[in-house]
Formats: C-alpha cells, structure tokens, sequence
C-alpha cells in the first residue's frame, strides 16, 4: 500500500523495541494513556457492513458510498512501471461517516485542558478539526468510484478498517518522470489524489516527518497532544531550503514522507506538506483503535518493524532507484534506515540523521550516544551515514551524491 499515505490494512502489533522503551519510560507514557477518552463510536456500522468486511477485497456484498452522508480520503500516490513498461499505482482510500464523532466538545475540552489552553477559541477550533477525524465513524465494505484520467474506476470495497487499497494500471503510457496528474472521486465529498510518475532509476527520498522536517521537540504525552492538536505547525529550521536544493540536485526525485503519526491526520500533515516541502507520498499508520490513548501508541511503539515494513513496499516498487534516507535521533530511524541498508547495500546511498537536542523529557545522553550510531549503522560504510546538528551541514554532501547515482 501507499498513495499519499500508505496505510497499512489490518492491525499492527506495537511492538516496543529499545529506542521505544527509552521514550516511554522517559514519559511516563502508561500511567498517562490509561487516563485519555474513549473513541467506540469509530467502529459502530451496520451489522452487514460488520459481518461481510471480513471478507475484505472480495467482498460480493459492499454499498456504494453516500453522498450525502459519507466522505472519502483519497491519497496521493506515486506510479511505478511494471515489467512490461506499463504505469501502475496503488490508490489508497478511507471511508468515513461524515462528522459522525459523538462527544467532540468533550474531548476537544479534555485535551485543551490537557496542554493548558485558556479558553483560546482559535486553539479550540484547531483541536476540533483536527481530532475530528479521530472520532468518526469509520466505513467498511463501502465502495466508490475515481475518474482516472477520464474513465470511471471503482476502488473498494473498505476493510474492516476503513480503507481500501487497489492497485490500478494508469491509462496511457506517455508519462514522463516527475510528471503529475491529479484524479477525483466522482460525485462524492473528497480529498483529490495526486499521482507522481516515477521512472526505475535515479534518485529519490524518503523522510521522516517529526522533529526532521517539523517541530515537535517533545517526548512527553502532553507535549504530544500539543504540537499534534494544538500548535501551529512549525518546519524545522533550515530543512524547508534543503529540501528545495534536493529537489534541484537530484533531478526532481519522487520524495516518500514515512511517519509513524496515524492515517487519521492526513489532512493537516498533508497541509503542512504542501507549504513548506516538495510533494510526495505520505505513508502513514492504520489506527485500529478505540481510546485516543492509541495515538500515543502509534507514535511510540514498534515504530522500527513499522518503517522497516514500509520501506520495503517501496523498494518492490522500485528496486533500482538510489535512496537517500533522512531521520532523526528521537527514535527508531537510525536502526532502521541501517537494517535496510544491510538488506539492501545498493538501494540506500546515503542516510542523514538530525541530531535532536534539548527535549526535556528525552535523555539526550541515550538518544545521542555515538556508540548508539556505531551499532544502529553496523556493517554500513561510513561515507554512507552522516549525524548532523544543522542542516547546511549537508548541501556539499547532496552536491556530491550527483556522482554517486
């Protein structure tokens, strides 16, 4: 799966690995998420919907969408050709009832109390669009149809999650590398699906989100729900330039943003994206949950197995491209990008970590220990991985990738 967002169909197990524990312990993560709000209302449907989602993909009995009532998400995705030379993507959609979440004041009230917000109503309003997503209801065994390039094309029928995922042959074949063409659910409230062709070889970019390229510096649950709810987003100094010079460099690479944040902010980081870097595919988290406590684990638990997954998804698609990976030191994305390397020498050429400093709940002492480098890029070059402090650290290092490809 991916498509701006790659989401994963079916639940995935929260595994905590090392790096996980350090930031949980740290923040006291349990004792705090045993006190957060309940979402059931996410999995009240139908008794049909509920019964036949379990036959997923194949299901003879799923409903079109409504669309009066209902409302899709449709992500972007990135085209790869197969084979034979044809365009293929993966068109990822979610099904929602449409402002459906029961005790929305409620829980915009909680979390403002939370992260200490004095009656501001912008704030609020903030909170309610954003968390607003995380209540509804979601919609399996729902069907809808895209125009793809002039043709109606059906996608579904949802999982029991909510999302369906299809991979589709693009119609035509006189795409260019880095050429964009934008489709849309037909007759149905929608978010539009940008599809970027990619070509086999040359560069290309995966990034992570949090404290690489936007502003959290926190590892505490209020922190937490305070830059995800509350704040304004902020990018990381220097990283919105940098990207531009990757874009210019690189010769326009297919950038994939994997973040652990789950599907159900796909909007405001979507947004985020649009103003401050280049387009890409956001591959984002399935969110099986029902108390808004699995927030906190899908940004703090398994989050090693879970890039590693997605990141193989995306050398299937394409095996030859050269990657450049570029992470922080917050959590996971050093062991990571260094696994995939292992696997795959050929396919990751460089790998740039964001030393994170002077986050108060974060022991900077663990996180950045280079004795945790030395092991997380085991058996990895040194030419190949490179901790940096501040972005203009790297433009010589992107300079010379050139003679790499």
């Amino acid at each position: 799966m991916e498509a701006t967002a790659r989401v994963a169909q079916g639940r995935q197990h929260l595994q905590e690995d090392e790096e996980d524990r350090i930031t949980r312990a740290s923040g006291n993560f349990p004792d705090f998420e045993s006190t957060m709000p309940a979402l059931a209302n996410r999995f009240k449907f139908s008794f049909k919907d509920n019964i036949t989602s379990y036959l997923g993909a194949r299901n003879p009995f799923s409903s079109p969408v409504d669309p009066q009532k209902d409302v899709v998400w449709l992500f972007d995705n990135t085209a790869y050709q197969n084979r034979v030379g044809r365009w293929k993507a993966n068109f990822v959609a979610c099904y929602f009832v449409k402002n459906s979440g029961k005790d929305l004041g409620e829980v915009v009230a909680w979390i403002a109390d939370q992260v200490g917000l004095a009656q501001d109503e912008e704030a609020e309003a903030r909170i309610a669009k954003r968390v607003q997503p995380l209540l509804d209801s979601i919609l399996p065994a729902h069907t809808v149809e895209v125009d793809l390039q002039g043709i109606a094309v059906r996608l579904g029928p949802s999982g029991r999650d909510g999302i369906s995922t299809n991979e589709l042959a693009i119609p035509g074949h006189d795409y260019k590398d880095a050429q964009v063409i934008t489709s849309k659910v037909i007759n149905v409230d929608s978010t539009p699906c940008n599809t970027t062709f990619a070509a086999s070889k040359g560069w290309a970019i995966i990034s992570d989100v949090d404290d690489t390229i936007k502003k959290t510096l926190t590892s505490s649950p209020v922190g937490i729900l305070k830059t995800t709810f509350a704040d304004e987003p902020e990018p990381i100094k220097g990283m919105p330039e940098l990207y531009k010079h990757l874009v210019q460099k690189l010769d326009n690479p297919p950038f994939w943003y994997l973040s652990a944040s789950p599907y159900n902010l796909y909007p405001f980081l979507r947004e985020f994206r649009d103003t401050y870097y280049p387009p890409g595919t956001m591959i984002l988290r399935e969110a099986s949950w029902m108390n808004l406590a699995g927030l906190l684990g899908n940004l703090t638990q398994g989050t090693e197995a879970y890039k590693i997954d997605r990141m193989e998804q995306v050398h299937g698609w394409f095996p030859k491209r050269k990657f450049l990976v570029i992470g922080d030191s917050t959590q996971s994305d050093p062991e990571a990008y260094g696994e995939m390397y292992r696997r795959y020498p050929k396919w990751i050429g460089a790998i740039y970590i964001r030393k994170v400093t002077g986050v108060a709940e974060m022991d900077d002492g663990k996180k950045n220990d280079p004795e945790r480098f030395e092991t997380a890029f085991k058996d990895v070059p040194k030419d190949i991985w490179y901790v940096f402090s501040d972005p203009d650290e790297l433009y010589q290092k992107v300079d010379e990738l050139v003679s790499k490809e």
